[in-house]
């Protein structure tokens, strides 16, 4: 398989990718290596994954490095990723500890009632390539810290930082077997998720997701799937404007809108429209478009390559058709590589794919609302429920549009944000399951009744 450079269009390296047979051994492996990892105690877990986070800070160059050239993420925000890793890191290493404890929830009339938390097994990870680091950490940091065994398949855009992972892991000190990376296209990925696991946790699309979920679902095994969004944002007019319109336009266009809780959506109350979309076109004219590699870049090239340009240029002529004005890019950049310009659109509405399908790139709708009960009708005309934002003075005012909204992150004057700390999930098309939090620890766990009686 080629891995190609997206800034240039040129191949980089060419990686061997794995066929039935050795998957077949790689899940093989797992399930041999899985037990005796589980044997060990919290505290030998814990230090190997403590070693990978000191590994993690002295590679943290070559580490970006190798993201920026194969997906072309701005080298600062490679390094950005990986140094908001180490929080997530410490999360984890701190919180799983009492969620392995047992607990003794009742005990009188000769009787005790315990719960004990033994981890699932061999666990599958199809991880997505937007932010490898992240997303593929928020399932194997607590799936290995819980005794189970990983066969992560990273997305075949993001195969040499999957390796990368996988190499980090073994210097660590991780035993062979415990996480290994399965190698291929989405085809070697439909071929895993058919091999003998005890749990599916993918992040991806909703199209991807809804076949996954086919597949598992006759054979019971516990499954997690963090798919799209379409995520809206509300700017209510008490706001400060020109700081409003910074922080979403960072929310539309930070890692060139490639995330599921980009902003897609922006709904403007119509007593600030005028001076909100100058403010807001005003700062995206300011993102520095170009080589990823370069410092001072903020929008690099599209890692999904020419199937995303087309995405984005089919969005763009459907918006113009049904008489949307773009204010500013709106077409592919003339130059090597595949850029897209950072395209702002007004008079939109919902009839417009650019306004209900996920777009993943530099592109987004900004509509004008009457009133916050406007607003909310808007936002929540959608199939997605992943994350909503609104923008306000007035903490109640926000909480009272968020309250209503079935989403599962809620933003008042932020947007586009992760906590290790919180639960990451999703409404309707935007999944189901979580990571993040005690919950997410949770999901690689089994619980165990005991009702022990005395003789």
């Amino acid at each position: 398989m080629q891995i190609f450079n997206p800034a240039t269009g040129e191949v980089i390296q060419e990686v061997d990718v794995d066929d039935e047979s050795s998957i077949r051994e790689k899940v093989q492996r797992a399930h041999e290596a899985q037990s005796a990892w589980a044997a060990r105690t919290m505290s030998d877990r814990a230090s190997v994954i403590s070693d990978l986070r000191g590994i993690i800070v002295e590679r943290t160059d070559e580490l970006a490095l190798t993201l920026t050239r194969e997906v072309g993420k701005p080298l600062a925000q490679a390094k950005g990723e990986l140094r908001a890793l180490l929080a997530r890191i410490d999360f984890f290493l701190e919180a799983t500890p009492a969620e392995l404890e047992p607990e003794e929830v009742f005990r009188g009339d000769g009787v005790v009632e315990r719960i004990t938390h033994e981890p699932l097994g061999v666990v599958t990870n199809v991880s997505a390539w937007n932010y490898p680091y992240f997303v593929g950490g928020n399932v194997f940091l607590p799936a290995l810290l819980t005794g189970n065994a990983v066969l992560y398949k990273p997305s075949e855009i993001a195969t040499l930082t999957g390796q990368k992972i996988e190499r980090a892991l073994r210097d660590a000190g991780l035993p062979d077997g415990v996480f290994t990376a399965v190698v291929g296209d989405g085809d070697v990925g439909a071929r895993l998720v058919q091999q003998r696991t005890h749990g599916v946790f993918f992040t991806g699309s909703n199209a991807t997701g809804k076949k996954i979920a086919a597949a598992v679902a006759p054979r019971m095994l516990a499954l997690q799937l963090e798919l799209g969004g379409k995520d809206p944002a509300y700017v209510c007019d008490d706001v400060d404007v020109s700081r409003a319109a910074q922080s979403v336009a960072d929310g539309a266009f930070f890692n060139n809108g490639q995330g599921c809780c980009a902003v897609e959506r922006i709904y403007v109350h119509e007593r600030i429209w005028d001076e909100f979309v100058a403010a807001f076109v005003e700062t995206v004219r300011g993102f520095e478009l170009g080589d990823p590699e370069n410092a001072a870049t903020y929008l690099g090239p599209l890692a999904r390559r020419e199937a995303q340009l087309e995405v984005l240029e089919q969005q763009v002529a459907d918006a113009r058709r049904l008489g949307g004005k773009v204010l500013l890019g709106g077409q592919r950049v003339q130059r090597p590589g595949f850029f897209f310009e950072p395209t702002v659109i007004v008079d939109v509405d919902h009839e417009m794919s650019l306004m209900r399908d996920e777009t993943f790139g530099p592109l987004i709708g900004l509509m004008p609302v009457a009133s916050d009960d406007v607003a909310l009708e808007r936002m929540a005309d959608t199939a997605y429920g992943l994350t909503a934002s609104v923008y306000s003075v007035r903490q109640d005012r926000a909480e009272r549009i968020l309250g209503d909204l079935p989403v599962g992150s809620a933003y008042w004057n932020c947007c586009d944000r992760v906590s290790p700390r919180l639960p990451w999930s999703g409404r309707g098309a935007s999944g189901v399951g979580c990571t993040l939090s005690t919950y997410g620890i949770e999901a690689f766990l089994s619980p165990k009744a005991w009702h022990l009686r005395e003789p």
